[in-house]
Parts: structure tokens; C-alpha cells; sequence
């Protein structure tokens, strides 16, 4: 189906300040507009910005049309311009945050506007695989799906390559939401446990897993569970939240097997950006 968001604006509330944890107030661009030097394949950790949005965003002013461009758009998904200086240019949607993500090349980025109206071909909602029917999908378009380099493990589970595991333990804001839309954050306010767990070396794009994490209805802790997701967004200062990451695939029954391999990353997969 076509769905279709506007080059969004980004915005502030007047005096609006972002505490770090020790309470000092700065202001911090990140979400919303088109962000011309951050792309995914890039470091989620070191921006003087806050949830840094990478590429476009795009939103559409009517809640339920808005509604609908997020919950059924997926990762993978075919984006075309369709007003203004770059119509016709194609690009890839790589995740959703407040906004719906969506990669350009760099030329395009250049001749964007504000308010240009972005085409989605929504396909993958409701994706699933026969043989593997304990994994449930989400965000996954066929063109990830084919991506990601999946197989079947010994035990007869889904296997696949993720750039890095992140424990259940740090995971943050987003718990509440359901786990078709938008994200969960990481909590990175340690910094000396994100250096030491190698999580400060993370990339806008890396898919990744999580131990006992459950997001079927919601984001919840089981025992034994797996969800894979994607990094969608930076870093924050804000106590409770870091880069946020987007599920694409939960088994709460042990279903799913992954082994580590820095390349995981759509970036690659989809040739967006620099190769990293």
C-alpha cells in the first residue's frame, strides 16, 4: 500500500532545556528534518545532539494517516520524492522514532525541503516465515527479511548475525509502548558500563539482540526469551534513555539463535552511506 509522510521541521519549546543526569541544562539539536552528516553505518555515541535522527524524517500532519505511515511501514521499504527540486529520487526507510526514518543519498539530501511530500511503498506488515512459526515479525519488509542472512541453527531455531547483544538490564524509556511502534531506548547514563560492555561503539543500523526480552505486545522480561532490533536513533543525555533501538523479530520461546558479527548493519545490507 502507499503511504505518504512531509519532510518534517525540526522543533523547540521555547526555553526548552536538556538536563544531563547531574541536572545542567543544555539546548542539543537531534530529532526531526533532514540531518546531513549523520547516516546510519554512523556511531550512535558522541554527537553534541540528543536522539539524533539519521537522514530524513518524515511525519504526516493528519494523526490517523500518521498513524498509519508508522505502523505499516517497514525497514527496507522503497521511498520516493514526489514534489519540489528532488522529485523522482528514491530512498530507503531504515527505522521510526517520533518521525518516520528515511536514507537518501547525500545529493538528494542537498535539494530537500521542508514540507516535500515522501511516498511510502508499505509492504511486510504481517510477514511471517511457515517453518520458524514460534518467531514473530515486525518492521521486517521482504527486503530485510532477505538481508539479514538467516538460517537454521541445529536445534532447528532462526539463526542470524547482530553487531552486538545488549543486556535486558539497561533497557529503558519505550517499555511502555506497544512493539509495532516506534522504539525502546537503551539507558547509557553510565558511561563507564557502556565502554566497558563495548555498547559506546554502536552504529545507527546495527541490528541487535536481547536476552529475556519479550516483545510480542509490548516490551516486557521472559525468562528465556529472544527479541532481535535495529538502532534507529543517537544517543541522549536524558536520565532513562540512550540510543534507541526498534524490534524487528521476538521469540518468547527460545526460538531464535544469533552470533555476533560487527558487519550487521543495514548499512551494508542496503548500501546506504559510506561503507563503515
Amino acid at each position: 500500500m502507499a503511504v505518504c509522510g512531509y519532510v518534517s521541521t525540526p522543533s523547540l519549546r521555547p526555553g526548552h532545556y536538556t538536563h544531563y543526569p547531574d541536572g545542567k541544562g543544555v539546548i542539543l539539536p537531534g530529532m526531526f528534518g533532514v540531518t546531513y552528516n549523520a547516516s546510519v553505518g554512523d556511531r550512535a555515541f558522541g554527537w553534541a545532539g540528543d536522539h539524533v535522527e539519521p537522514g530524513v524524517s518524515i511525519a504526516h500532519p493528519d494523526e490517523k494517516s500518521d498513524m498509519a505511515l508508522h505502523y505499516l511501514s517497514c525497514v527496507g521499504n522503497e521511498a520516493t520524492v514526489m514534489t519540489g527540486l528532488a522529485k523522482g529520487a528514491k530512498g530507503t526507510v531504515t527505522g521510526e522514532h517520533a518521525r518516520l526514518l528515511v536514507a537518501f543519498p547525500d545529493d538528494v539530501n542537498d535539494m530537500l525541503n521542508i514540507g516535500d511530500q515522501i511516498q511510502i511503498e508499505a509492504i511486510g506488515r504481517g510477514i511471517a516465515l511457515n517453518e520458524f512459526p514460534q518467531v514473530e515479525f515486525k518492521k521486517t519488509s521482504p527486503k530485510l527479511l532477505q538481508a539479514l542472512r538467516l538460517s537454521r541453527a541445529g536445534n532447528g531455531a532462526l539463526k542470524l548475525p547482530v553487531a552486538i547483544e545488549l543486556p535486558i538490564e539497561i533497557m529503558g524509556s519505550g517499555a511502555e509502548l506497544n512493539s509495532e511502534y516506534v522504539d525502546q531506548d537503551l539507558m547509557s547514563g553510565d558511561r563507564a558500563l557502556m565502554a566497558d560492555l563495548g555498547i559506546d561503539q554502536m552504529r545507527l543500523g546495527d541490528i541487535i539482540a536481547i536476552r529475556h526480552a519479550d516483545h510480542h505486545f509490548g516490551r516486557s522480561y521472559r525468562e528465556g526469551a529472544v527479541s532481535i532490533a535495529i538502532c534507529i536513533h543517537g544517543d541522549s543525555i536524558m536520565t532513562g534513555h540512550g540510543p534507541g533501538i526498534m524490534t524487528l523479530m521476538s521469540c518468547a520461546e527460545g526460538g531464535i539463535e544469533f552470533e555476533i558479527d560487527p558487519t550487521a548493519n543495514i548499512s551494508n545490507y542496503f548500501r546506504i552511506g559510506a561503507a563503515k
